[in-house]
């Protein structure tokens, strides 16, 4: 496989310095050598600038720094269009703001391609505010929204020419969500897979549940992955901590069942804040789990649960 790796150092969507340093401490960690060690070919395609700052206001006085993710959407939209025209586009990031950029661009190309685009979004939080139902201001907590086409980021967002089915969209490690977002979600159709439904049904049944619909439909599949879908206990590198996340077992089963089905399409890493690392585990831990999920084997088969 052609992996091309592409940084998007934004730190703008929090509120907490330190995740423009994100696609600097994944490549550090060893990221390309570990794909290069499955057999892919890498091409590390360096960062994305984002352009000048646009000149807007919002009525939502709490909303931080929305020129500057205005700008790094559009930057990234575009960016994430064109690499994914081949290869397998992988996004460092930056917070969770870049997968504005990242789902606008790639669901353009689905289109181009006329398959549908599915998204498995793997975060503690659905990141489904608007601009409007934002109380914190923090804009890494509205990507899925604006790439699922709700209304009111018009004139403030760039243009989305072609927004996400959000029943295309599963959320999976959800244990923190406002009400305005809770109600946006039923009403949107996203397939929401709390920690509750993980402990009760497992992680493999919920992942390959929904990798089953893909597959029916011939569909791409983005996966989005936020250091906050782990338990902080494991991953203590991220400025929202929540407790009670995916286990180290159930991060790795998630990615080898999405190796095994050979239908990941294109990755996001984020959220990663190496200021809060641990000596560096958490970088570690996200390169391991891109290398299962991209076909790191063990005695000549996928590792599975102990």
């Amino acid at each position: 496989m052609h992996c091309k790796i592409i940084g998007a150092p934004v730190e703008e969507g929090t509120d907490l310095a330190g995740c423009a340093l994100g696609p600097r401490a994944l490549r550090a960690a060893g990221l390309g050598p570990a794909l290069q060690a499955l057999g892919h070919l890498v091409e590390d395609m360096g960062d994305i600038a984002a352009g000048p700052a646009p000149t807007i206001l919002h009525p939502n006085e709490a909303i931080r720094h929305l020129p500057a993710i205005a700008a790094w959407t559009a930057a990234i939209g575009e960016a994430a269009f064109s690499i994914s025209g081949s290869g397998f586009p992988i996004f460092l990031g930056g917070d969770h703001s870049i997968s504005a950029g990242t789902l606008a661009g790639i669901s353009r190309r689905a289109v181009e391609l006329g398959r549908p685009l599915f998204v498995l979004w793997l975060d503690a939080h659905p990141d489904f505010h608007t601009l409007d139902s934002t109380e914190s201001g923090n804009l890494h907590g509205v990507p899925l929204a604006y790439a699922s086409g709700l209304p009111g980021f018009s004139g403030y967002f760039p243009p989305l020419e072609a927004p996400l089915d959000p029943t295309r969209v599963c959320t999976l490690g959800i244990r923190s969500v406002d009400p305005a977002e809770q109600a946006a979600l039923v009403q949107a159709g996203v397939i929401t897979c709390d920690m509750s439904a993980v402990d009760r049904h497992g992680i493999a049944a919920l992942v390959e549940r929904f990798l089953e619909r893909v597959r029916r439909e011939n569909g791409l599949l983005h996966v989005s992955l936020d250091v906050d879908f782990l338990d902080p206990a494991i991953a203590p590198a991220v400025g929202t901590t929540v407790p009670g996340g995916a286990t180290f077992r159930e991060a790795h089963l998630a990615m080898e069942l999405l190796h095994e089905s050979n239908l990941v399409s294109s990755l996001d890493i984020v959220e990663l804040n190496p200021m809060l690392d641990d000596q560096g585990r958490t970088a570690s831990l996200m390169v391991d789990l891109v290398a299962s999920l991209l076909g790191r084997r063990i005695l000549g088969r996928a590792t599975q649960a102990a």
